[in-house]
């Protein structure tokens, strides 16, 4: 098999750009697969309801600005109370880290999509739909009031006789498909679609967090589901599995709720930490202190916050020994955050911080999240929480961990990734000032909510008499509440003026040693032009490190003959197959707009309506219509078939996937860098010490292998002399034919030319290759 080296053309990039780009007009809004796109719709959206949620805190802190306050009446607080919760939780906390990871993730892979790119849409378009489902109940009068926590059996019918809870209840179970389906998503993504040489031990902490966070969706969200779906049934059809009097039992909701909330909150915070984990380095100057530590301390923060749950619960007057473990639990689980906090602590301290912006957010980060770690310590202490569960200090603490902790590494990646995303740097003047003023008005806000709590300033209250001594504190949160809004609009301010006229950013504004940065800003529509093959943990750092190789970006799979990327193994990420993508669809958006008319349906009553489910879509189904689309209209993703074994191969040569492979309509794709590369990384035992030097047919004069490369600046030595050493005669093909049906010697003296593999390709001295003979071959490209 022969290797050429590509010649300074424009030409497959381009006909990259005409494969993968979206297609124009309303078609290409609505039915884009493009995970950067879904990653900032995510962003948007996201934000959005950020917006609507702190409106509505808003108003309720001004009720709350002193004693006997009458802005509001009861039903109308208890309305903004449950909306700000649901919104903040639910549908902001955990999609804005998936905005970022579905932008990020192929990016930092390597790759040019997601696993299911089809999924990826369905999932935003759900979770759209889903907001505006629950939203739909403001212009009805009708917002959940019985608060974000639902408890019953405040939540039956005989107490919220109203579609209140009935909104709650189907918005809550419509989010949770879109959650699920983007949770299996990353975790097939980061198993398939790491760039080849992409072990599990050199990936980003985010991809960790984000695949723990993904991973406890799993779990988490069917208790979720069950308890929705069991407060709707007991709403609508009479069921009583909340009901004391009729043999049901009030503490089975929070139950199934905590088991689901406490999980939740791991879920919205382990991507957050993995944010701050990959910012960090990068302007400290120095790889992440501990990396192999940080991640166990993710995955293990993630397995004991399933243990967790009855903390919550503490006064329901449960057993004494089940609280017991539950409490131990609790404590427990604050040394894997420990271990995190040390990490980015040793980091700062051994490296050389740069006080840019983004730097600033993760450093206030750190603070905040010691300072909500401590107070939820205090919680896990049986009579101490008996004492402080419904306080306002535990409302301080929950503020602490899911904004302090969620917002402020968001802002840390907004600052840190807008120039990938645009092109343009934010003004760092303006970021600076957004941070102190957020970073003051948290700490105004809610901090004093704490002080409160230990005077005994009860939670959910929507008025108090004056002169209790709460006036003060409450006036104080207030004014930070609004200090900490006006942060948030500095943001906007930001964005807006920069996005116009900003700074162009260039490709790598901050130096990052992480593959997304070694891409152009913003990405191409294919990400990378190449697929790269990775050496380390920071591949664009690997020349200013004691690295023995350095990471090729430069030469890889072109894949330029469809929507195609490649697939490697889940451990070693060791290239398997070529997998094909599909294209733009308008399928998920009808599929989601279908579930919308079905839950919409359902809370009507109109069953023949939640039946039909998709009853306006063209040539829709009757009954199940939802489930026949998706079975009948969903892209069936095809493998692309392996080479042909080489007799007496290494067993990674021989043919892997689909047997069949007309069912899947799929065609044979040949992968050539597995004869390169397999027969020396086929032993999983050899990649930590593996050459990175190709391997010379037998025959052929073998080269040594390189020294270690010694630590320089950038703009030093590169690793084009150690690559220059692959010669065409260490490159060419095998003297036997690649079939296993011919035997005939290959030699340009016979004059025979196997009829199952290409003629040899010639290299750059002897000619410039046609652009038939470059497909998928591993190649230079500048």
């Amino acid at each position: 098999m022969a290797v050429t080296v590509a010649p300074t053309t424009d030409a497959p990039r381009g006909r990259l750009e005409r494969i993968w780009a979206t297609e124009p007009g309303l078609f290409g809004i609505l039915g884009t697969v493009d995970h950067k796109t879904i990653g900032k719709r995510y962003l948007v959206t996201a934000l959005f309801f950020m917006v609507i949620g702190g409106i509505e805190a808003l108003v309720m802190r001004v009720q709350l600005a002193q004693g006997g306050e009458r802005l509001l009446t009861p039903e109308q607080y208890n309305q903004l109370f449950t909306m700000h919760g649901v919104t903040m939780i639910f549908f902001y906390a955990q999609p804005v880290l998936s905005g970022f990871s579905n932008f990020l993730w192929p990016l930092l892979m390597g790759s040019r999509d997601m696993a299911f790119p089809r999924l990826n849409a369905f999932s935003y378009w759900v979770y759209l739909l889903a907001g505006l489902f629950l939203y739909m109940s403001l212009p009805l009068g009708q917002m959940p009031d019985r608060g974000w926590f639902a408890y019953a059996p405040l939540t039956e019918r005989t107490f919220a006789p109203g579609l209140n809870m009935d909104f709650y209840a189907l918005a809550l179970v419509f989010l949770t498909i879109s959650t699920t389906a983007g949770a299996a998503n990353f975790i097939v993504s980061l198993m398939k679609l790491r760039a080849p040489g992409m072990s599990i031990n050199r990936i980003p902490i985010m991809m960790w967090g984000t695949l723990t966070a993904s991973a406890a969706s799993l779990v988490a969200l069917p208790a979720l589901t069950v308890a929705c779906t069991l407060l709707y049934l007991d709403r609508r059809f009479g069921t009583h599995f909340y009901d004391a009097g009729r043999g049901g039992h009030p503490i089975l909701w929070q139950h199934l709720f905590w088991m689901f909330g406490h999980p939740w909150v791991y879920i919205i915070v382990l991507p957050a930490m993995g944010i701050i984990s990959d910012l960090l380095p990068v302007f400290c100057r120095l790889p992440l202190v501990g990396y192999t530590y940080v991640a166990l301390a993710t995955v293990s923060t993630g397995i004991i916050g399933f243990g967790v749950w009855v903390h919550h619960i503490f006064a329901a007057g449960l057993p004494p020994v089940s609280m017991s473990y539950f409490s131990a639990a609790s404590l427990v689980i604050t040394i894997p955050s420990a271990i995190a906090v040390f990490a980015w602590l040793a980091t700062i301290w051994l490296g050389r911080p740069e006080m840019k912006t983004p730097f600033l957010f993760a450093a206030g980060f750190i603070v905040l999240f010691v300072m909500g770690g401590v107070t939820g310590v205090a919680t896990a202490f049986i009579p101490l929480d008996w004492q402080l569960t419904d306080t306002y200090f535990v409302v301080g603490h929950l503020h602490y961990v899911l904004i302090g902790i969620n917002v402020f590494p968001v802002m840390a990646g907004a600052y840190f990734w807008f120039p990938k995303m645009t092109g343009r740097l934010l003004s760092e003047r303006l970021g600076r000032w957004q941070f102190w003023v957020m970073f003051v008005g948290f700490n105004l806000g809610f901090f004093p909510m704490h002080i409160a709590g230990l005077l005994g300033m009860p939670r959910r209250i929507y008025t108090y008499p004056a002169g209790l001594g709460w006036d003060t504190v409450n006036l104080v949160t207030t004014i930070g509440a609004f200090c900490f809004a006006a942060g948030v609009l500095l943001l906007a301010v930001n964005v807006w003026r920069s996005y116009r006229s900003g700074e162009v950013a260039g490709d790598n504004p901050w130096d990052a040693p992480t593959l997304e940065w070694a891409t152009r800003s913003p990405p191409a529509s294919y990400n990378f032009p190449l697929i790269p093959w990775v050496e380390s943990r920071h591949p664009l750092w690997d020349r200013q490190l004691e690295e023995t190789a350095v990471t090729r970006l430069d030469e890889g799979l072109l894949l330029d003959q469809g929507r195609e990327t490649v697939g490697t193994t889940p451990l070693d990420g060791l290239p398997e197959q070529v997998l094909r993508m599909p294209g733009d669809s308008l399928w998920p958006l009808a599929l989601a707009a279908s579930l919308f008319v079905g839950f919409t349906g359902f809370l009507a009553g109109a069953w023949w309506v939640a039946g039909r489910g998709s009853c306006s879509l063209p040539r829709a189904p009757s009954a199940g219509s939802g489930r026949r689309i998706a079975a009948r209209r969903w892209p069936h993703d095809r493998p692309g078939m392996r080479t042909p074994a080489r007799r007496g191969g290494p067993p990674l040569h021989r043919m892997v996937g689909p047997r069949h492979a007309a069912r899947h309509r799929g065609r044979a794709l040949p992968l050539p860098p597995l004869q390169l590369f397999l027969p020396r990384l086929h032993d999983p035992r050899r990649l930590p010490r593996r050459r990175r030097h190709a391997l010379a047919p037998p025959g052929a004069p073998q080269h040594p292998a390189p020294a270690p490369q010694q630590r320089h600046l950038p703009g030093g030595p590169s690793a084009a002399s150690r690559r220059g050493r692959r010669t065409a005669s260490a490159l060419a093909s095998s003297p036997r034919c690649c079939s296993a049906r011919c035997s005939s010697p290959s030699s340009s003296a016979s004059g025979h030319r196997c009829p199952s593999r290409p003629a040899p390709m010639p290299t750059a001295r002897s000619g410039t290759p046609s652009p038939a003979s470059t497909r998928r071959t591993w190649r230079r490209d500048s």
